[in-house]
């Protein structure tokens, strides 16, 4: 959250700054110019670049020459949390300064809400004087364009538009009588000028930006130049009107003498700015420049710019639509049967009631599942036709989102025939997806969702992790596809999640990072798991609890015996804690929050002509 902030701090700064050259390019141009320049600098601290990009991700565009090349990737929601959280690796915190440093967000929050509450208090003291102003005035019978309403108050108060929905001219009772008929009547044209410029509106949104980012001071820099260029905006056109430089001039300096600046800058009146310098342009009275083409042209460009870069990035860093044809060399099914239901599955295509594994033989494939789950295999657990990666995958990897119902509940039969000998996961993986596609007019996309997730992070009182034993077991990259293992020696390390001991369900996890670890959990999750801790490492994990309602994905499992868990079993062995006391007896503590995942999105499906 803080780095966001800091991106769109410096982005507006920088916006701002650009705004600042643009208008001192065009110093000898209308005033009108300028003051959209500076409002487009304001406005740019309400809308980050990041929303811009966010819109352009959804707006997909792949280069034809790419699209044949291209795969799903397999490690999506792990690259994605490798990128929300790029330091993880390389700066290990200590517990306890984790901790501390969980108060700096709340200490800064505090002090911006602070910032904030004595800027919003001093603008509605002031509103509160303009309103009693208002409260006590009467109509006044002046007749003037647009059936602008014109009040007189008591008070020194100087001549102002008030409102900004339903404008009102406040003038100062008896001003009649202290100015000349054209000076008054100057007067009364600037204000109308700036009714129907709105600037009061203008103002009050800058008024906004002031009180949310009132620690920049930048912001209240574009604030007094916004109430600069406003002002002599309105001095242009009252002059183009016909008024004597000379009676205008003297008519602001009349009231200057006679009456008070409004406290407010949404309430529009005539002495604002630097005073001596707009004299000085009254009396001059210079001619000022229209833009030529070339200006307007570059001011154009300039603002075209300003939005269409986000959105271009957006795209670029979309999501691409995966192609439905196989990367060059990948093999495909030489021949393939797909019937409804599951009969005649020869031992082979799904896991048996009592948790064995079928043996299939090589380059044959017979599957029974649903629609769903062969699209989950193609693109995510199988996608790179690797295995070892496929335990993550299936852990915290995206699942497919859309598509008809009937995907998810008619189970369909999958008997095929490669030529040679390729991998499950191949036949699984890629070889699936073509057949998806050839078969089942499968067309499918990725894109990025806030959706629920847990944030690990530490316990008060410190992490209790029990380091890893060097050469107790050969840990396993799971994100590099298979590791050979050594015929003799420490195996690979274990990790897994889901056997019983009676009525509990065990965690092991042996030579594993916390980030691999919060993949792990996610497995007994509803939502992912994104390890913020900033613990470098490799530990031993070993979790004994009861499943419960936090753990609504769990999908069964075995006893130490192979089977189910008996009654007899489940009567004989304490029960135990749930996952969420079990985790914080390792010092660690999972909170919810939002995240990004990214979502394997179904665009087109139809069913398959039985064969």
């Amino acid at each position: 959250m803080i780095g966001e902030l800091t991106n769109h701090l410096w982005q507006s700064t920088l916006f701002a700054v650009a705004a600042g050259l643009l208008a001192a390019a065009l110093r000898k141009n209308r005033a009108q110019v300028r003051f959209w320049l500076w409002l487009s600098a304001s406005a740019k601290f309400f809308l980050p670049f990041a929303l811009l990009m966010g819109f352009g991700s959804h707006m997909q565009w792949t280069p034809a020459r790419k699209i044949a090349t291209q795969i799903a990737a397999p490690a999506v929601s792990y690259a994605m949390e490798q990128i929300a959280q790029p330091f993880a690796a390389t700066l290990p915190l200590a517990p306890t300064t984790r901790a501390t440093g969980d108060w700096i967000p709340i200490a800064m929050l505090g002090v911006w809400a602070c910032g904030f509450g004595a800027v919003a208090v001093m603008r509605f003291r002031s509103w509160r004087r303009i309103r009693a102003a208002v409260n006590s005035s009467t109509l006044v019978d002046i007749h003037l364009p647009d059936n602008l309403e014109v009040r007189a108050s008591p008070g020194l108060l100087e001549p102002g538009v008030v409102g900004v929905l339903r404008p009102v001219l406040l003038l100062p009772a008896g001003i009649e009588d202290r100015l000349t008929p054209p000076q008054l009547e100057a007067v009364l044209a600037h204000e109308l000028c700036h009714v129907r410029r709105r600037d009061n509106l203008f103002a009050a949104i800058h008024m906004i930006v002031e009180a949310v980012f009132w620690f920049h001071p930048l912001v209240w820099w574009i604030g007094a130049r916004l109430v600069e260029e406003r002002e002599r905006a309105c001095d242009e056109e009252v002059l183009s009107q016909g008024s004597e430089p000379y009676v205008y001039a003297e008519g602001i300096l009349n009231v200057c003498k006679l009456y008070v600046e409004s406290p407010l800058a949404c309430v529009s009146g005539v002495t604002g700015s630097d005073l001596k310098k707009r004299i000085e342009a009254i009396m001059t009275n210079r001619i000022v420049l229209r833009l030529n083409f070339a200006r307007k042209a570059t001011l154009a460009a300039a603002a075209t710019a300003a939005l269409a870069v986000p959105i271009v990035l957006g795209m670029l860093n979309a999501p691409r639509v995966r192609a439905q044809a196989p990367a060059a060399g990948t093999p495909k099914f030489e021949v393939a049967s797909i019937r409804p239901g599951c009969a005649d599955l020869g031992g082979g295509g799904v896991m048996t009631k009592t948790g064995g594994r079928p043996v299939q033989s090589p380059g044959r494939l017979n599957r029974c599942n649903t629609v769903a789950g062969f699209i989950g295999d193609a693109y995510l657990n199988f996608a790179d036709g690797l295995s070892d990666r496929t335990r993550l995958m299936r852990l915290s990897g995206p699942s497919p989102s859309g598509g008809p119902a009937w995907i998810r509940s008619d189970m369909y039969q999958i008997i095929a025939k490669a030529e040679g000998t390729p991998s499950q996961e191949m036949m699984r993986g890629p070889m699936m997806q073509v057949l998806l596609a050839e078969r089942f007019k499968l067309q499918v996309h990725r894109e990025s969702r806030e959706v629920p997730v847990y944030v690990m992070t530490v316990a008060k009182g410190g992490a209790k992790l029990q380091p890893f034993q060097e050469g107790s077991c050969t840990p396993v990259d799971r994100t590099k596809g298979p590791v050979p293992l050594p015929a003799t020696g420490p195996q690979g390390c274990m990790f897994q999640y889901g056997n019983r001991k009676g009525a509990n369900l065990v965690l092991d996890a042996q030579g594993t990072n916390l980030t691999d670890f919060g993949h792990l959990l996610a497995f007994g999750f509803d939502r992912p798991v994104i390890d913020k801790t900033g613990i470098a490492g490799k530990f031993d994990f070993h979790l004994e609890f009861t499943p419960d309602e936090s753990t609504p994905k769990f999908l069964g499992g075995t006893d130490r015996d192979g089977g189910p868990p008996s009654p007899a079993a489940a009567a004989s062995d304490p029960v135990g804690p749930s996952i969420m006391t079990a985790i914080q007896q390792l010092g660690l503590k999972l909170e919810p929050a939002k995240g990004p995942k990214e979502l394997l999105v179904i665009d087109r499906l139809e069913r398959p002509t039985a064969n």
